[in-house]
């Protein structure tokens, strides 16, 4: 196990998870974390994040708005075929 990391509880009981121990996981802005309680220890973890799996997928940053768009064009396109 790495070493321990003391922080504290601040305003409205946010933590903040340390420099180190975000570049060493990878976390960034806006990435899901699920939290829970085991043996009396508070315990995170990532969730995927199905956006951004989606966007390594398909290479770009995924648009809802874009895709909605894309879908309705090629619903047309197949309809006038048939």
């Amino acid at each position: 196990m790495s070493r321990a990391e003391v922080i504290r509880v601040g305003r409205r009981y946010t933590v903040v998870v340390p420099k180190q121990l975000r570049e060493k996981l990878g976390l960034k802005e806006g990435d899901l974390l699920r939290i829970r309680i085991e043996e009396g220890k508070l315990i995170l973890e990532r969730v995927a994040n199905p956006f951004k799996v989606l966007e390594e997928i398909i290479g770009e940053p995924y648009s809802e708005e874009k895709e909605e768009k894309e879908a309705e064009r090629w619903l047309l396109s197949a309809h006038r075929r048939h």
